[in-house]
This record gives C-alpha cells, structure tokens and sequence, in this order.
C-alpha cells in the first residue's frame, strides 16, 4: 500500500489566500520528509471550498520544492477546460518534476462552478469522455487532430513538449458508481474513489473495476487509488472525543449546499447523470458521529487504523489518499503532529 496526502486548499475565515498556499507547501514539503509517496490536489472554483483554479500553476510550483514525492491532481475537472491545454500543462509540469506526475481526472459535479463558466452540467459526461480522448490523443499521437463535438484542433498539432513518462503520465478517473466503474474499467483506465462514499461502496468498486478489467482483456494489477478521511490517535477514546471537537468547529452548509449540488438550472431537478448526488448535497451532506466512524472515516488508534486500511488494500486498492483535515481549522502544527503520528505508527505495518 502507497500513502499520498490530499490537499483541498479550502480557506477558512480569516485566513488570506497567501496564508492558505502556504499553509499546504509546507505540509506538502512535509509529506516528502515523512516517506509519503504522493500528494493530490483539489480544483474549485468562485468560492472558498479551494482555492486552486489552476492545478498545474501550483504543481509547477511544488514541484521546484520538492525532489521526490510524486505530484497529482485529485482531480481536474475536464469539463471546464481546453482539454489542449490540459495536456500541454500537464506534460510541461511532468518535464519540470523530472516525470513526477500522476494525473486525477473527473466530470465534476458543483452546478456553480459550470454556471460560472456557461457550460452546461448536463453535458458534464459527454465533454469529459471527449476531452480525454483528446489528451491521450496528443500525447500519445507524433501528430494529431480532432474535430468533435465539443472540441478541435482545426488542423494537426504536435504537442510541445511532450511528457517525460512514457507513453504518458499515470492517469486515475474519478469514478465509484458501477456504471462509471465499468465504463473505465472496459478501457483499462484505473478509479480514484470517492472519499464521501462509504466503505462497502468503495470496496464493491475495486472489486467491479479488477474483474471488469480482466474481463476486457486489461492487466488486473493496475494501482487503484482510494481517497478517505484520515485520522489517527493514541487512543480510540481520544480519537472518537477529536471526531466530535472537529465536526463542532465545521460549518457543513458551507461546502453541503444548493452551490455545490449537481442541480440542472434549467428544469431546478438533479442534472442529466447526477441523479445519485442531489440528496446528499441539498441535505446538507448530513451523516451520524458513528456512520462517519463505522462506515467513512479511516479513523481511531493505530491497530484499529491499520485494519482499516488492511482492508482496502485486500479489496484492490494500492494507494490511500488521506485527507487529514481539509476542512478541519487544525493549526499548522497540530497538522504536522497528525501527519508524523500517521507516518510513524501506520505506515511502517505497510512497508
């Protein structure tokens, strides 16, 4: 099993955007230090649930402070982008890390952030399966050109510069529905899973996603990655009283709300292929102290911490994205106490 942090950039009150970028360098610097094996991070848009627009610009960045640790995006929202420009960016972020890059892609899914743009959310899945062909089309291609439905090139372009790995950078679709399992399981094209679905949800989705796979005539041996919270303590008791004292201080309605829910502006219902995610986010995104403790949160002492995990990784997944706190208002050395705490008494079982 690898570890990678996950990073959302969310900015609480108070804090400046400088503070926020700051805040997240240096766990990311501190990540390296611990033997972590990646760091993701998050695309928002218009509001403070992440304040990262571009992923490329911040890794470029990263990347100049760092020498070893893998970079990812966790993830892009295709949709929102020139899918041109997203290949370029990326290959030239993967040139600038000496070919560090892991590529998190996804449709999205926040009705504000495509209001914002003007595109329709409606369309979400059509521009993203579109999109990529596109990006594994220039990277992939000496010479390539496109004329879709959403997309062109309008004659044949070459790449410049091309990514250092080959043929290109790892690439994980964001993805924990069967439908969406199977589709890019079909293709060979490893899941990053949802961290707001529980446990079984995730599990059945690496089970889905390596049979698939077989079935389709791809290696079952692909890294899956799975994105949970993450938190571990002394104790179980402390664990449990730090869950409680962290949900306290955390205004669920800012990141639960109509915003954020995947809702069609034209017809007020949930968009074409979100019908599953309209409840959760118009309910608030409301979940018990023990359903986040039994069935979403890795979280608890240490024994109890590396069975959870065990369990991941027999259900197929090779890598645990960890939020340890994206929208807990943790000072910056409580943080890197949690972090050392995991990186000490976790990760060693697994290597």
């Amino acid at each position: 099993m690898r570890f990678s942090t996950f990073h959302l950039f969310h900015r609480f009150d108070g804090q400046s955007f400088k503070d926020v970028y700051d805040y997240h360098l240096e766990l990311i610097e501190l990540a390296e230090e611990l033997g972590f094996d990646g760091v993701r991070l998050a695309e928002h848009h218009f509001r403070d649930y992440g304040v990262v627009p571009n992923l490329f610009t911040l890794l470029a960045h990263a990347a100049a402070r760092t020498t070893r640790i893998r970079l990812g995006t966790g993830i892009v929202v295709l949709p929102l982008h020139n899918p041109i420009h997203v290949a370029e960016e990326a290959a030239l972020v993967d040139v600038l890390s000496g070919g560090r890059l892991d590529l998190g892609i996804g449709r999205g899914y926040q009705s504000f952030e495509f209001e914002g743009f003007g595109i329709d959310l409606a369309e979400a899945r059509d521009r993203f399966n579109e999109a990529l062909e596109v990006i594994l089309g220039l990277w992939t291609s000496p010479e390539f050109r496109h004329e879709g439905k959403f997309y062109k090139t309008g004659t044949e372009v070459t790449l410049t510069p091309r990514p250092l790995q080959a043929p290109h950078p790892p690439i994980h679709v964001a993805a924990v529905s069967p439908e969406t399992v199977t589709m890019y399981a079909e293709r060979g094209l490893p899941i990053l899973a949802d961290p707001a679905a529980p446990f079984k949800k995730v599990v059945g989705a690496a089970e889905r996603w390596r049979e698939t796979a077989r079935q389709a005539g791809h290696p079952g041996d692909a890294e899956l990655v799975v994105a949970r919270s993450v938190y571990v303590a002394p104790t179980v008791e402390r664990a449990r009283a730090d869950q409680a004292r962290f949900e306290a201080a955390f205004d669920r309605s800012r990141i639960f709300n109509e915003k954020s829910a995947p809702i069609d502006a034209k017809t007020g219902k949930a968009a074409q292929g979100f019908e599953y995610y309209q409840d959760r986010y118009l309910k608030g995104g409301t979940v018990s102290a023990d359903f986040r403790w039994e069935q979403l949160e890795v979280i608890g002492d240490p024994a109890r911490v590396i069975e959870q995990v065990t369990l991941l990784r027999e259900a197929g997944f090779g890598n645990l994205l960890c939020d340890f706190g994206s929208t807990r208002p943790l000072p910056l050395e409580e943080m890197k106490q949690v972090m050392r705490f995991f990186a000490a008494e976790v990760m060693p079982a697994f290597r």
